[in-house]
C-alpha cells in the first residue's frame, strides 16, 4: 500500500538570519520597557508616576528637611509656635539625630555603649569572611560566629562578671533588640527546622507524629499568640520562683515560631529530591546519617535557599512584634518616641516611621542580594 508522503517538505526552509545583539542603552529600554505594547504601556505609566511624585518626595526627604535642631521648635511653622515659615513642610531629620542613640540601643546606660558597639564589632568581624565563599578556615569561623561569639555578647552584654556592671535586659530596645532577636532565632531556626522536616519524613510513627503536631500548633497561631504563650505560659511549667528572663522568653517564642515554618520550607526541598538520590546513597551503603548529611540535605537546601531567606527576612521583620510583650524593639521604640512632648510635631511621626522602615530595607535587601549571589554561585545543574 502506498505511504501518503503530501505532508513532507522536499525543500530546506531558508536560514534565519542571526539574533541581532544590541547592548547600548536604546536596545536596553527597547528589550526590557518598550517590547510590546502593553509593556510600552506600563512603562510610561511608570515613568510618568515617577516624575509626577518623585521630586515632592525629593524636596520633603532631603531639600526642605530640617537636619539639626534641639527641640520641636526647629519642625514647626511659626503658627504653631516654632520658627519654620507657615505652609513648610518637610522631614524632620533633627528629631531622628537627637533620638539616634536610644533608637539604635533602647535606654542601655550610655557610659556603657562601649560594650554592645564591641559586639557589633566581633559579629561584623566574623560574619563577613564567613559569607565570602573563598576566605579559608570556614570551620573554624562557623565555630566562633554561633558558638564563641554569642557566649562573649551575653557576658559583655548582660554583665555581671568580670567587672562589668549588669544590666537588665528591660533597659535593651532599639536595633539592638532587632538584631539580637533575628541572629538567634535564624541561628537557632534553621537547624531545628531540619530536625523537624527529617521528623515528620521519618518512618518511625512516634518522631513523625511529634513533628507534625508541633509543626502544625505552631504555624496555626500567630507570632503574637506564641509571644504571649512564651512570656506567660513558660514560667508555670517551671519550679515555682524560678526567674526567666523577658527577652529570653521573645527568644524562645520567635525561634520556635520561625523553626515550625523553617521546617516546611525545608521539607519541599527534601521531597524534591529525586527518588534515585536515596536509592544510589543505599546502594553504596551509606548509613541514614551519611546519606542524609552528605547527600540529601545539600542538595535540597540548594533547591529551597529563596524560601530559606525569605523565612529569615520575614522574622526579622516579625521582631516588631515583640512591642505586644513590652519589649521595644527599633520600631516599637520610634513609635514610644512620639509621645515626647519635646518633639511632638505634625511631621515627627512620618519622620521616624520613614527611618525606621528604612533600616529594615537596607537589612532585607541585603538578604536578598547576598540569596541571590548565593542561588548564582551554587546553580551549576546546567553548566559544562
Amino acid at each position: 500500500m502506498a505511504k501518503n508522503i503530501a505532508f513532507v517538505r522536499h525543500d530546506f526552509i531558508a536560514p534565519e538570519k542571526p539574533p541581532t545583539t544590541d547592548s547600548s542603552a536604546v536596545g536596553w529600554l527597547r528589550k526590557n520597557m518598550f517590547a510590546t505594547p502593553t509593556d510600552s504601556a506600563l512603562s510610561l505609566i511608570a515613568i510618568i508616576a515617577v516624575l509626577y511624585y518623585l521630586p515632592g518626595a525629593i524636596d520633603w526627604l532631603f531639600l526642605s528637611a530640617v537636619w539639626t535642631g534641639a527641640d520641636r521648635s526647629v519642625c514647626t511653622t511659626a503658627a504653631q509656635g516654632g520658627i519654620q515659615p507657615d505652609g513648610w513642610t518637610g522631614a524632620c531629620w533633627a528629631y531622628v539625630n537627637d533620638r539616634f542613640v536610644q533608637f539604635m540601643f533602647g535606654s542601655y546606660p550610655r557610659d556603657q555603649l562601649w560594650r554592645p558597639l564591641l559586639v557589633l564589632a566581633l559579629a561584623v568581624g566574623l560574619l563577613v569572611p564567613f559569607l565570602m565563599a573563598k576566605v579559608p578556615r570556614k570551620g573554624l569561623n562557623a565555630i566562633l560566629l554561633l558558638f564563641v561569639m554569642p557566649l562573649v555578647a551575653f557576658f559583655l552584654l548582660v554583665g555581671g562578671w568580670f567587672g562589668l556592671s549588669h544590666v537588665e535586659t528591660s533597659l535593651w530596645g532599639g536595633l539592638m533588640v532587632t538584631l539580637i532577636l533575628s541572629f538567634v532565632g535564624i541561628v537557632v531556626s534553621l537547624p531545628l527546622g531540619i530536625v523537624l522536616a527529617l521528623g515528620r519524613r521519618s518512618e518511625m510513627p512516634i518522631v513523625k507524629t511529634a513533628s507534625v503536631l508541633f509543626i502544625e500548633f505552631v504555624r496555626g497561631v500567630p507570632l503574637i499568640t506564641v509571644l504571649f504563650m512564651a512570656s506567660v505560659l513558660l514560667p508555670m511549667f517551671l519550679p515555682p520562683g524560678t526567674p526567666v528572663d523577658k527577652f529570653l522568653r521573645a527568644l524562645i517564642g520567635v525561634s520556635i515560631f520561625a523553626a515550625a515554618y523553617m521546617a516546611e520550607v525545608i521539607r519541599g526541598g527534601l521531597q524534591a529530591i529525586p527518588k534515585g538520590q536515596y536509592e544510589a546513597a543505599d546502594a553504596l551503603g551509606l548509613s541514614y546519617f551519611h546519606k542524609t548529611t552528605f547527600i540529601i540535605l545539600p542538595q535540597a537546601i540548594k533547591l529551597v535557599i529563596p524560601g530559606i531567606v525569605n523565612t529569615f527576612i520575614g522574622l526579622f521583620k516579625d521582631t516588631s512584634l515583640v512591642t505586644i510583650i513590652s519589649m521595644y524593639d527599633l520600631l516599637g521604640i520610634v513609635k514610644a518616641s512620639f509621645g515626647d512632648s519635646g518633639w511632638s510635631t505634625p511631621v515627627t511621626p512620618l519622620t521616624g516611621l520613614i527611618f525606621a522602615g528604612f533600616v529594615f530595607w537596607i537589612f532585607c535587601f541585603g538578604m536578598s542580594r547576598y540569596s541571590a549571589s548565593v542561588e548564582r554561585r551554587l546553580d551549576t545543574g546546567h553548566k559544562r
